[in-house]
């Protein structure tokens, strides 16, 4: 019996309301944005109104019922007209309320979830430090418990914070170390903090090669001091819950960068049927033809990829490796499309007014964002058992 890849009505009625609304809405204003290096606050508060921040969280929450699978949708057709607008969204509800939907308190999940759902508030996720990227676990923020008050007491810094600095983000959930292991090992616990606490600064957002219509900066704590029961989570667990987080966010990823992807065939079919060269469309030489051909085949192989490692993860089963092979190949695809795509467009894939220039400035990042492609393939061998 042929495994069958097509998508039930619903999440197909989705993918096309999204498909619309990228296109309509989208599409016509994003490169503004992204030119003044602004944030699109009105496309953000429609996709709230649309429930897209709350596609995969329980409606007693605020949130629509969804799946993984329906966030990954959405995704892909937002990235296929602007990776901005779709990174806002990745970030906005893998990474800033998930870890609150998987690991908060019942207290936690109703003070928070329904704001982010519904688009009006963001989180953001502070993981990464200016001198341990890839090694997570290097954390040198700290917490200290204040037993006198009950407080959290946080010091460090966390950089390339994405919607952390925005007129409407709510909280960073923050990682930090809490104590150490009887190894010496630290025990990293993660806590949630308030924008506008005391002592939480938000530097100056960052001059970025792409992504320029999203929000990243750097995070500084001085004495920031939270209650005890901002601690999200166990003690401890900190690190073993983002891995979680993580292993979830690297299929997301994977969607926006196979929606990069196809976005590239489609500007490239368009540009090829109309630009005339020789008296002829250059969609008339065959060396256009295969090169699109190619890129086609790329973005459909991501698609099965990334949609075979949701399935797995709405099913239950274990889906780590899946994850890293979609984020690994689709990221990688993405680079080699907006390459592509650009050298179909000629000269005018250099001109910020075509989207493939845009395309290809907010390629790269997928190759490093939530895991550097050797990550991945580290990932990957370990789970072959090599290496483990």
């Amino acid at each position: 019996m042929a495994l069958d890849h097509r998508l039930s009505p619903e999440h197909e009625e989705l993918r096309r309301t999204v498909e619309e609304f990228a296109h309509d809405v989208v599409a016509p204003t994003i490169g503004d944005f992204y030119e003044r290096h602004a944030f699109p606050y009105e496309i953000v508060r429609q996709m709230g109104a649309m429930g897209l921040f709350g596609l995969p969280f329980p409606e007693e929450y605020g949130g629509m019922g969804g799946d993984y699978l329906a966030l990954c949708l959405a995704l892909e057709e937002l990235a296929r007209v602007d990776s901005s607008v779709a990174i806002t969204l990745e970030a906005g509800v893998s990474l800033g309320a998930m870890p609150i939907h998987l690991f908060g308190t019942r207290e936690q999940k109703q003070e928070w979830l329904p704001k982010l759902c519904s688009g009006q508030v963001l989180g953001a996720f502070g993981l990464t430090e200016p001198e341990c990227g890839s090694d997570a676990g290097g954390t040198r923020t700290t917490a200290v418990l204040d037993e006198s008050t009950g407080e959290w007491v946080i010091n460090g810094t966390k950089c390339f914070i994405t919607n952390s600095g925005t007129d409407i983000t709510g909280l960073v959930t923050v990682t930090a170390v809490t104590g150490r292991k009887d190894n010496g090992a630290p025990r990293i616990s993660s806590i949630i903090v308030p924008s506008g606490t005391p002592g939480f600064t938000v530097a100056p957002g960052y001059s970025k090669v792409g992504w320029n219509a999203s929000d990243t900066h750097e995070l500084s704590f001085t004495d920031v001091r939270v209650p005890k029961a901002n601690l999200l989570g166990e003690l401890g667990r900190g690190y073993a819950q983002f891995l979680r987080i993580l292993d979830e966010g690297r299929i997301a990823i994977s969607a926006l960068a196979t929606g990069l992807a196809q976005g590239c065939v489609d500007e490239s079919v368009g540009y090829a049927n109309t630009r005339m060269a020789f008296g002829k469309p250059i969609g008339a030489n065959q060396a256009i033809q295969f090169k699109i051909a190619d890129m086609e085949m790329r973005a459909h192989t991501a698609r099965v990829t990334w949609r075979d490692a949701a399935a797995r993860l709405v099913a239950g089963e274990p889906f780590k490796k899946q994850a890293a092979l979609a984020k690994l190949y689709s990221s990688e695809i993405a680079v080699s499309n907006a390459r592509e795509a650009t050298q179909v467009h000629g000269g005018y894939g250099f001109m910020n007014e075509y989207p493939v220039a845009r395309m290809w400035r907010d390629a790269k990042i997928l190759e490093i964002g939530e895991g550097t492609s050797e990550v991945q393939r580290m990932l990957v061998a370990r789970e072959l058992g090599v290496g483990a």
